[in-house]
């Protein structure tokens, strides 16, 4: 039972007419979506101080440290500086396209809160099809980006929108795929379902760590190495290049419709974290989350976050690819070995074996996986380091300069 049958079911116990259930429902409804779509805009200005804080740390920088307690308020001033400019339409502009184009890409992530599972019955709707709806929603950011290049009338936005649908729609496939590895596994689309399943018991005791991470190494290596491209986080953050694209689609925006996109991505670069430690790292399950409910929410945040620091992490340390090493990734690498990972995951499990040994061999199989891309990553970035460093180590030009010849015949 979620939250809203519960409330609905105190609702019948305090008497109301079984005529008002229509209204009951959605009051409820519009009650937990209001709660969850404010507490995701309160927690959008916490995790840009954490990215603040973790990319200057890693610069040697002390990052916020004035308005507030450790800056905390610095991420307030900027949201009211960004209410407070001047809210700016390019006379070319495609007027729908433009206008609800930052609309969608907020709205593509808060919908995702729906199925998330924070604790043990703590879920907004549990549907038997959650993965297949997370799935879904990746549609709408990449719908929202394209029409604002498209919408802005501007050719840097316009390019930025046709790398919209290079890279997201590509690095969607392995994404996916990915979160099919704890789904076949289980035989189970419900995000409750795969959360409960991941629980381990010694005795009597829960110790919930049986996470699927253990079993699909691989699996959780290509999706989190998609989700970094799905959220454009570095080294795939070539959506807003700056250097190269004046800040990518959103280009034309100002105001609150600018500070809509960087909303989304943030909270995107989260959720992804959230799918990720609910389909492999175990969600609210934590050592005594079921004896006691309140560790649930805190063990789904705890995970949550270090997922976060560790993307930030990256975002601090990795140098941005270029594009077509980007795309030659997804498609050359990342597809084929999840398309041979998921095979291989479905003929192993219809082997008649013991089930013991089915697990075994589904993990031989995600540890070769690990390892192909583990070495195809060290070649690439040793080449590139041996590559740097020739650039830069400095050429006599002594008998290297070719005589020059006279056109003139002398």
């Amino acid at each position: 039972m979620n939250w809203s049958d519960t409330l609905i079911q105190l609702q019948y116990d305090l008497g109301a007419p079984q005529e008002l259930s229509w209204l009951v429902e959605g009051i409820t409804f519009f009650v937990g979506a209001f709660v969850l779509a404010n507490a995701a805009l309160v927690l959008a200005l916490l995790l840009i101080w954490i990215t603040r804080k973790v990319v200057s740390r890693i610069q040697d920088r002390i990052g916020p440290n004035r308005l507030g307690p450790f800056g905390l308020f610095q991420t307030v001033a900027d949201a009211v500086k960004l209410l407070s400019k001047e809210d700016i339409k390019p006379t070319t502009a495609d007027t729908p396209s433009y206008l609800l184009a930052p609309v969608l890409s907020v709205m593509g992530v808060l919908m995702a809160l729906a199925v998330l599972p924070i604790g043990a019955g703590l879920i907004g709707t549990d549907l038997n099809i959650g993965v297949l709806y997370l799935v879904a929603l990746g549609s709408l950011g990449i719908m929202a980006a394209l029409m604002a290049g498209w919408g802005s009338n501007n050719k840097y936005a316009l390019l930025a929108g046709f790398r919209v649908v290079a890279q997201l729609l590509s690095y969607e496939i392995p994404m996916v795929l990915a979160m099919l590895a704890p789904v076949l596994l289980i035989g189970t689309m419900s995000m409750q379902g795969l959360v409960q399943a991941q629980s381990f018991f010694l005795g009597p005791v829960n110790l919930g760590v049986g996470w699927f991470v253990f079993l699909l190494p691989g699996a959780f290596l290509i999706y989190f190495i998609a989700a970094l491209a799905e959220a454009e986080q570095t080294p795939f953050d070539l959506l807003e290049a700056e250097s190269e694209l004046i800040a990518g689609f959103h280009i034309e925006y100002s105001g609150m419709k600018f500070a809509m996109f960087f909303l989304a991505q943030f909270l995107n670069s989260f959720f992804l974290g959230a799918i990720a430690v609910t389909l492999f790292l175990g969600g609210w399950q934590g050592p005594f989350a079921g004896q006691i409910p309140l560790l649930g929410p805190i063990y789904f945040l705890a995970k949550t976050f270090l997922v976060y620091v560790v993307i930030q992490w990256i975002k601090g340390t990795f140098p941005r690819v270029r594009i077509d090493q980007m795309m030659g990734f997804a498609w050359k690498v990342l597809v084929p070995l999840v398309l041979a990972l998921i095979l291989a995951q479905m003929v192993i499990l219809k082997l008649p074996l013991p089930l013991w040994i089915n697990y075994l061999l589904v993990l031989a199989a995600n540890l070769a996986v690990v390892a192909t891309v583990l070495n195809i990553m060290g070649n690439y970035f040793q080449s590139e380091q041996i590559r740097s460093k020739r650039a830069f180590e400095p050429k006599s030009l002594i008998g290297t300069m070719q005589p020059v010849q006279s056109s003139s015949g002398d």
